[in-house]
């Protein structure tokens, strides 16, 4: 959500920001609204002030004066209700407007319309050499005997995937490699968080409403999350927390569901784009001046990950048009797949500042003052994705899987998937 202070004050500038994310101009169609609003509210104050006055002098009256001001009472009183109803309508209008306007462009953010306008910040390891033509994870699995999509198939349908045996466990091996290292390394803080949620934890992170299509939604009303940055980040959901507590950081492995919506034709084979996925999820919860380092930390926590499985990757600024929704900031990960024969995004870390917290009401205490906190999330990693890239780059001719040594121990110190 936005401040409409800033906008109220910086008109040209939000519509400048606002155009970089390729939106139209509305600070006009705000501003009026808001001027709108502020003027009937003073109405409402001077007849409220006005109705206060007469009711004082009540008792001071004989009968048929006080019928009279009972009267002119009433009458003040309805002008009242149909100011306040007129508040109202503005109130919705402008929260419609508001909430569904995209956080706006960090100066540092190149402006494009879609990942052709993406920055190469960094990129770090070898593309390994096959003296085989290296397959995908899916033939791999399939070889292995344990990935299933036929029978996901039939049982749930399209872009589920049942993963058996040693497999399995090493996507498990993967995630408890990650909270492990993200909770004795880092001091995240683990936590199990619902997979399901109200509509104002995913309207406070910017899921809703533009987005709901992309979601799944119960005959309870509950949403199911299509990541734990939004049980997490909902953690400070209406809440001030002492400044002295921050950063707050939180660490959680769950199932993530995503309806996919947009995403007809894509990715279709294997595991790349699932409904029901897995990830090991980052949020931080920073002060105000603390937000841009704690962006370039996150993004060193969900590489460290990458470095100690050596596998290569890179990291990419991500342009105005093609960063998410609540995002001022976003550095997507990417991770060589040989299979594919190209880098696949395996993570995106993102600043949102005060984006969230302000739809949230998420406050700490600074001094004299209450300010919104900044809010940060980041996938530290998507775990299905690194199960992908660890099969793909570590394959042998023969099928088999190496198994990268930071694992071992996780694994029962097998050293190798084989049929």
């Amino acid at each position: 959500m936005h401040d409409i202070n800033f906008i109220r004050e910086n008109p040209d500038l939000f519509d400048e920001l606002l155009n970089k994310r390729y939106i139209t101009s509305k600070s006009s169609e705000i501003i009026s609204l808001d001027a709108e609003k502020r003027s009937i509210l003073t109405k409402s104050q001077e007849l409220r002030a006005e109705r206060k006055s007469l009711s004082s002098s009540f008792s001071k009256l004989n009968k048929s004066e006080k019928s009279d001001l009972q009267k002119k009472v009433q009458l003040i009183k309805n002008e009242i209700d149909e100011i306040e109803n007129k508040i109202f309508k503005i109130d919705e209008q402008l929260k419609n407007i508001l909430s569904s306007l995209p956080n706006l462009p960090h100066k540092d953010v190149p402006v494009g319309e879609d990942e052709s306008s993406n920055i190469l910040i960094k990129q770090v390891g070898n593309i390994p050499s096959f003296n085989f033509t290296p397959k995908s994870h899916y033939e791999l699995g399939e070889d292995l005997e344990m990935i299933d999509f036929e029978q996901a198939g039939k049982v749930s349908g399209t872009r589920f995937v049942y993963l058996k045996k040693n497999i399995a466990k090493l996507e498990r091996a993967l995630a408890n490699f990650m909270l492990d290292k993200h909770t004795s390394e880092f001091g995240y803080t683990e936590v199990n968080p619902p997979n399901l949620v109200r509509d104002a934890a995913v309207f406070g992170t910017g899921q809703l409403p533009k987005f709901s299509e992309d979601l799944f939604k119960t005959n309870t009303d509950h949403w199911l999350i299509p990541t734990a940055e939004v049980s997490l980040t909902n953690l400070v959901l209406d809440a001030i927390v002492p400044e002295k507590e921050l950063p707050l950081r939180y660490t959680a492995w769950t199932p993530c569901y995503r309806s996919e919506a947009g995403a007809a034709g894509r990715d279709t084979r294997g595991m790349i784009r699932q409904h029901q996925f897995s990830k090991v999820e980052l949020v931080s919860i920073t002060k105000e001046d603390e937000s841009e380092n704690e962006l370039e930390r996150m993004v060193n926590c969900a590489t460290s990950i990458l470095d100690d499985l050596k596998i290569p990757y890179k990291i990419i600024l991500l342009s105005s048009g093609d960063m998410g929704f609540s995002a001022e900031k976003t550095y997507d990960i990417e991770v060589w797949l040989p299979g594919e024969g190209k880098y696949r995004e395996i993570s995106s870390c993102s600043n949102c500042k005060s984006f969230q917290a302000r739809r949230m009401n998420a406050r700490y205490k600074a001094k004299d003052q209450n300010k919104f906190v900044h809010t940060l999330n980041g996938s530290g990693l998507a775990v299905g994705r690194t199960l992908i890239a660890v099969l793909e780059n570590y394959q042998n001719e023969d099928g088999s899987i190496d198994i990268p040594e930071v694992l071992k121990l996780y694994m029962g110190n097998l050293n190798k998937i084989s049929k």
